[in-house]
């Protein structure tokens, strides 16, 4: 009997216990039930918060956070990817930061000649307003590559939104690309409310105003001592965020003639270039005074007066001179009528021609920056890979103002010299790239 008065009090004992133990772990569950349901509405609460930061930064009705915004969730999702290094590992690249519906929508697998031609670009988010007379002009596919450092990251992450989000010629038909360095990282500006004040109200003639006040803070490629515009770089990435069949890279302050996509896409449906042929197209360069000419009688009439000149004509009449400018003029006008090839010509050293190509067209060497023979490179293993340069008969490219000596920055002659040396050893690596040419420059 005692041994079961024992017993059954060491039972009552430990049932004790274990009854206390149950009551403290169940507070802990509903601490942490507790605690997770907080974290859950601070979480919503925070979303809603930014939500309607996004809204209020580019409001509209239709981009309500009560709405689905594809735009956003893109532009969120790019950003999220973290960009892509590209071969040096120097640079982050942010392919397809904003998407164009042209883009958007085009069918897997259509075939990329359902767009024909398309017009690629580069810039620094202060020369980023160019892009509104561009597509003024161009009203087709474009594909522009922005390259921006420190603060312009964030800056011109958001522009592009702004602009993608105001402007309806751009959500149709302008993909953009964000090139920084590889050490930095693009992100949503939630906090800079300042550059936006007033945007909503004024829409993309706010954003590109406000654009076209940010267009002095570099001179030309002064963006840092330590800091070189990549310009081959910003040309491939543009160029190949594109399906295009065919594709046209210039500068993002040159203008092309009035009908260049029309008359290259009528010329395409009688006969297609042949794979080893690039068409060039004359560059000049006007007056900044002066109204950008639409068609070549425009031009020429500018022309004979010295209110346009051939590109470079100043700093560097070599690198156009091949292109012949008196036999273009003077060919017969033929203004509205299909794209000609007027006459096909032979590379010559230093030749920088722009012109149209196919995708196939060997890219542009990326260690080519800054000032000097990024281009010229280019022309010269076009020329080595046994391509055809033949000038059409009534297209071109204006760039805005003339190009003057005491326009650009100190170092460019430095910058220059130094990429002299660099073009020379590119050359004889093309000479192993390509070892059965006849060609060389």
């Amino acid at each position: 009997m005692h041994v079961h008065l024992k017993v059954q009090s060491i039972v009552m004992h430990f049932s004790k216990k274990c009854s206390v133990f149950k009551v403290v772990l169940s507070a802990l569950l509903l601490v942490a039930l507790l605690q997770l349901l907080y974290l859950s509405f601070i979480s919503k609460l925070h979303g809603k918060q930014q939500r309607y930061k996004y809204s209020e930064l580019f409001g509209s009705k239709k981009t309500s956070h009560q709405e689905r915004n594809p735009r956003l969730e893109h532009l969120r999702y790019s950003l999220s990817t973290g960009g892509i290094f590209d071969g040096s590992g120097q640079y982050r690249v942010y392919k397809n930061l904003i998407k164009s519906d042209f883009s958007t929508n085009q069918k897997p697998g259509a075939d990329p000649r359902s767009h024909h031609l398309a017009l690629a670009s580069h810039t620094t988010s202060n020369n980023l307003h160019h892009l509104n007379s561009l597509l003024e002009r161009w009203q087709n596919p474009l594909s522009v590559a922005i390259f921006a450092h420190g603060q312009d990251v964030k800056f011109a992450t958001t522009f592009v939104y702004a602009l993608s989000l105001f402007c309806p010629q751009i959500q149709a038909l302008v993909d953009f690309h964000l090139v920084c360095h590889s050490g930095e990282m693009a992100s949503f500006p939630e906090q800079d409310r300042g550059h936006f004040d007033g945007l909503e109200e004024k829409g993309y003639i706010g954003v590109f105003a406000k654009l076209e006040s940010y267009r002095d803070k570099y001179k030309n490629y002064a963006i840092d001592s330590n800091v070189s515009y990549p310009n081959n770089l910003l040309r491939n990435v543009a160029r190949s965020g594109t399906d295009a069949a065919y594709i046209m890279v210039i500068d993002i302050d040159m203008i092309p003639s009035a009908n260049l996509h029309h008359q290259f896409v009528t010329m395409l449906m009688k006969h297609e270039p042949a794979a080893d042929k690039v068409l060039v197209l004359p560059a000049f360069e006007i007056r900044h005074t002066r109204k950008m000419p639409a068609s070549k009688s425009e031009l020429v009439q500018l022309y004979q007066v010295g209110e346009v000149r051939p590109f470079y004509d100043e700093l560097c009449p070599r690198c156009q001179a091949p292109t012949n400018y008196s036999q273009w003029v003077n060919l017969p006008s033929k203004s509205s009528g299909p794209m000609e090839v007027a006459y096909t010509i032979n590379w010559a050293d230093p030749w920088e021609p722009f012109y149209i190509g196919a995708q196939s067209v060997p890219l542009y060497d990326e260690n080519f920056r800054q000032y000097g023979f990024n281009r010229i490179s280019q022309a010269c293993e076009l020329h080595i890979a046994g391509y055809r340069f033949s000038v059409v008969s009534n297209a071109f490219v204006v760039h805005k103002g003339f190009k003057v000596q005491g326009d650009f920055h100190s170092r460019k002659d430095e910058e220059n010299q130094k990429k002299r040396l660099f073009f020379r050893s590119f050359k004889e690596s093309l000479k192993a790239k390509y070892p059965n040419s006849p060609h060389r420059c």
